[in-house]
């Protein structure tokens, strides 16, 4: 028998091991991807025969009973083909086909026209997302393809699971992306102002914590705080968390930024003022300042100009577009909503938790008196 060979101290040796194990986890999740991809496809296949055929509306509803049971006596033990899931093929098919069926050559309505996506390379992307996320945004999407498209494409970019998919499902981020009242056409170079526009919502949905009904601005900023990475969730792609309170020296003054975030995909810095009551011109004033104060103080020769976003709990539209019109800095006006705000005299019922953690501890000390 062999000896084993000690390698313990060849570096060059466990770098490869390491080279190794991250080639295999690459090819296994490529593997994984396109066993997902190879299923959809099918899947579509299977839905384009339903709706070519027309044996459901030849046969009615037991069509899809029948197809399930026949198609799982040909292949016992193989799972997806119950009536439902079958039912969902058709949809899948139905929903993206008037987006793929006679245009071989590229779908001009969702792409870059500088980057024309042809027929199959437009299948590929729809059949890259697990077909739960499919099922999902089938469901919510009724019908809309260019609803169902951009959630498409927001999971494949962002890496969503579920969960985060059906939150954001729910709280019509379709209909509130890029949608913030700005001046970022005039303040910005137009490939940056783009980007920048779709960074923002409006308004932002803050269903992620509870709050009482007569909260102020200090507890919302708290509450945010404390759910921070929910809070960059719903910011969006690209935030990163810079500060609270972030204080700046403007002179012999002190400033202090609510929130700050770096935003990676317009390579920016991002003041954020939150006022808990309607908007008010004179709300960008301090947010210009905030804004021109990074801009002198913390942005680089490879950063693009700072922007600023005031989010409100509520505005009026016209108000906030002519109050922009003033200002030569990129600002943006956004509100907010709650939905899960807790009336006073409730709150002030319930224990803080200070108080439920002291019932803990003197609970703790009678179970020990008791041994």
């Amino acid at each position: 028998m062999k000896p084993i060979i000690n390698l313990s101290q060849d570096k060059e040796y466990h770098v490869w091991v390491k080279e190794l194990k991250q080639r295999y986890l690459s090819a296994r999740l490529k593997a994984s991807i396109d066993a997902n991809r190879t299923l959809l496809e099918y899947y579509w296949s299977l839905g384009r025969d339903i709706a070519s055929k027309q044996y459901a509306n030849t046969y009615g509803s037991g069509f899809y009973k029948n197809l399930s049971r026949d198609l799982r006596l040909e292949m016992p033990g193989e799972k997806g083909f119950s009536e439902t899931n079958l039912k969902y093929m058709y949809y899948f098919y139905n929903l993206y086909s008037q987006l793929i069926e006679n245009r071989p050559q590229r779908v001009d309505d969702f792409v870059d026209k500088n980057h024309p996506q042809g027929a199959d390379d437009f299948k590929i992307e729809i059949c890259s997302i697990p077909w739960d996320h499919q099922r999902r945004i089938i469901d919510k999407c009724k019908g809309d393809v260019h609803k169902a498209l951009f959630f498409v494409r927001k999971v494949i970019q962002n890496s969503w699971g579920r969960n985060v998919l059906l939150n954001f499902l729910d709280t019509d981020l379709y209909e509130r992306e890029g949608k913030a009242i700005t001046n970022f056409g005039k303040t910005l170079p137009a490939l940056q102002s783009d980007l920048a526009q779709q960074v923002t919502k409006d308004p932002y949905v803050f269903n992620f914590f509870s709050m009482t009904e007569a909260y102020n601005e200090k507890e919302l900023e708290d509450a945010l705080v404390a759910n921070v990475t929910k809070f960059l969730i719903e910011l969006g792609t690209g935030f990163a968390f810079m500060g609270r309170q972030y204080r700046l020296q403007v002179g012999e003054k002190e400033i202090f930024i609510d929130l700050l975030f770096y935003n990676t995909r317009i390579h920016a810095y991002c003041c954020i003022e939150l006022k808990t009551g309607s908007f008010n011109a004179s709300h960008l004033g301090q947010l210009g300042l905030y804004v021109t104060a990074v801009n002198h103080q913390l942005k680089t020769e490879q950063d693009n100009p700072t922007i600023g976003l005031l989010i409100c709990k509520d505005k009026d539209n016209i108000e906030a577009q002519y109050s922009l019109e003033a200002y030569n800095l990129p600002l943006g006006i956004s509100q907010y909503e709650l939905t899960k705000l807790i009336p006073a005299e409730i709150k002030s019922t319930l224990p803080s938790i200070e108080e439920i953690e002291s019932s803990l501890e003197q609970l703790s000390e009678n179970e020990d008196e008791m041994k």
